[in-house]
């Protein structure tokens, strides 16, 4: 297949870029500004420009056609409305990569297919995914358009440890607290259940649904079948680091209240909640797909790569001067209330 990413170097576009170029057979295109494609093996072809300047990208695109093409980093449909300007007649096959975050909030049904409505008041984010999907829709009933919208949920790969709670620079200081021997603060109590797909697993069922007939005109989530619970998420990353896990639990209403921190998108409105993903429709549309990395061993892989790695070690002495302060004050108010 002919194939062009727009995007392309992310955690979840990175490793379905690595997995094409090393099956061989695809004709594989990245549009974008040719930051981080370093990251990326040899053997596919650049166009270097700012997709966001359309005049820019359709001259550099004059001429070409495409089996596929996947946007990675729309997120409103103004960006959307620029791709199908661009690559109406020109595609068999346009992906858009929503959020898994854009379902119910609260849901109404434990179990999260396809069909679970689409609403999420707490966060922005989602809402403008939902916006963009209302979009494709339109065009691709009104104007057949051949659309495929693909639900991430909790993606990670090597770089970063997947995490409920931490600060705008990454995770790093949550294992550093760790390692230091201090608290870590973990939302609600622990114990709401999510899912944490590892990008390998996460590019196998990609791939699959691309140039499937049968997955045109639909919307798929892609995640692990495993559910864990998020004590056992950060026991598993404690594990990994040889330390003891020393949590601190706070309630997601109250984080989203007390710090500039988006709390209340990140946790009132996704990782607070308890998902359970039903991938029926995945495996209807790729037969003999399953997620292969276990968390605990996923993140562990994760973690050996950060410590290896100082670029990966990003200090963040504000989150956690506020993890401090915010553990320090629920303490004493628990004491001054106790009498």
């Amino acid at each position: 297949m002919k194939i062009l990413f727009i995007g392309g170097t992310g955690i979840i576009s990175t490793a379905i870029s690595k997995k094409l170029l090393e099956n061989g057979e695809h004709e594989l295109y990245i549009i974008n500004r040719g930051n981080r494609n370093d990251v990326l093996p040899e053997g596919f072809k650049t166009i270097t420009c700012d997709i966001n300047d359309e005049a820019d990208a359709a001259r550099k695109l004059e001429g070409l056609e495409f089996d596929v093409v996947a946007d990675f980093i729309a997120f409103v449909p103004a960006q959307l409305e620029r791709d199908y300007r661009l690559f109406s007649g020109k595609t068999k096959q346009f992906i858009f990569i929503s959020s898994a975050s854009a379902y119910q909030k609260p849901l109404s049904d434990y179990k999260i297919t396809e069909s679970t409505p689409l609403a999420n008041p707490y966060w922005q984010y989602s809402r403008d995914k939902i916006a963009c999907e209302d979009y494709l829709l339109k065009i691709y009933r009104e104007n057949g358009f051949p659309i495929t919208i693909v639900r991430p949920s909790h993606t990670y790969d090597e770089r970063s440890i997947p995490l409920g709670v931490h600060g705008k620079i990454g995770s790093w200081s949550v294992a550093k607290r760790m390692l230091e021997g201090k608290s870590v603060i973990i939302h609600g109590d622990g114990t709401s259940l999510w899912a944490m797909t590892h990008n390998s697993d996460f590019a196998e069922g990609f791939i699959g649904l691309m140039g499937n007939i049968h997955a045109i005109g639909e919307s798929v989530h892609i995640t692990t079948d495993e559910m864990i619970t998020w004590n056992q998420a950060y026991s598993a990353i404690a594990n990994a680091l040889g330390v003891e896990l020393k949590p601190y639990y706070v309630a997601s209403e109250f984080l989203a209240k007390c710090s500039d921190y988006d709390f209340t998108g990140g946790l009132v409105g996704d990782k607070a909640n308890s998902v359970v993903f039903d991938n029926s429709k995945l495996k209807r549309l790729v037969p003999g797909f399953t997620a292969k990395v276990r968390y605990d061993q996923g993140v562990r892989k994760t973690i050996q790569n950060i410590l290896a790695n100082k670029e990966f070690q990003k200090e963040d002495p504000e989150f956690d001067s506020w993890c401090d302060r915010v553990i320090e004050i629920l303490d004493k108010a628990a004491l001054e209330i106790k009498g």
